[in-house]
This record gives C-alpha cells, sequence and structure tokens, in this order.
C-alpha cells in the first residue's frame, strides 16, 4: 500500500512504496554507494576502516553505517568496516548492542526479575484485617 511520505533526507513530500527516500535522494544514494564499492573493491583498500572511506570518496560516515548495518557493505569481505555501538560506541559489525553492553544488559534484566519475582513473594504473604 502506498502513502504520502517526507524524505528521510531532503524533506520532500512524495509516494512512499517502500524507501524512506524520495527517488532523486535514492539515485543520489546509489551512486554514493557504488562510489564507496568501487574504492573499498580495489585490492589496496580492502583494509580500509570507515574514516579512511570516507576521506577518500567523500560520502557521509552515517550512510556508510547505514550500508553495513544493512548489509551491503559485508564485513567478511572488508573486515574493518564496521558501526558504533548503540550504548557505548564501540565499533561492531553486527547487531546493534557490543558483546559486552549485551551482556551487561541482560545482566540487568536478569536483576530485575529476580527483584520483582522476590517482591511478589512477599506481597503475597500479607494479611489485610
Amino acid at each position: 500500500m502506498t502513502e504520502l511520505e517526507n524524505c528521510k533526507s531532503c524533506g520532500r513530500l512524495f509516494v512512499r512504496v517502500s524507501s524512506p527516500y524520495c527517488p532523486d535522494c535514492l539515485k543520489k544514494q546509489n551512486e554514493m554507494y557504488e562510489t564507496v564499492y568501487r574504492y573499498i573493491r580495489k585490492q589496496e583498500n580492502r583494509q580500509s576502516t570507515v574514516t579512511e572511506v570516507h576521506e577518500a570518496t567523500g560520502v557521509e560516515i552515517n550512510l556508510i553505517y547505514q550500508w553495513i548495518r544493512e548489509g551491503r557493505l559485508q564485513t567478511a569481505v572488508f573486515p574493518n568496516l564496521g558501526y558504533p555501538c548503540k550504548s557505548c560506541g564501540k565499533m561492531i559489525q553486527t547487531g546493534t548492542l557490543c558483546d559486552n553492553c549485551r551482556h551487561q544488559l541482560e545482566h540487568d534484566i536478569a536483576r530485575e526479575q529476580t527483584m520483582g519475582d522476590a517482591a511478589m513473594k512477599q506481597k503475597g504473604k500479607t494479611y489485610h484485617t
């Protein structure tokens, strides 16, 4: 189903089919992607970091991060590419949180559940007259 939406990049109103970007911005992004891909595909540039790719191509770092998250730029082929963890900023290649932040979050959730269970048991022992 199609709907009217503002382009995520330029703000122009367009009929959204699948992408949150208008056709013009989508075309520009695809051209920038091709520029980045041509650069890192060269043997001497395969070990480049995101910052190095940005400096060499002029493409925004956030767009490069987006393409890595989407899987368009594969970290198996380009091992030094990554994006920051949403919590601490450490460079990662999959997911939204690094292993340390994910483990900390899991630990915090387990602790809260344990405390909640203990509170429910305590609450169950209260008698009202």
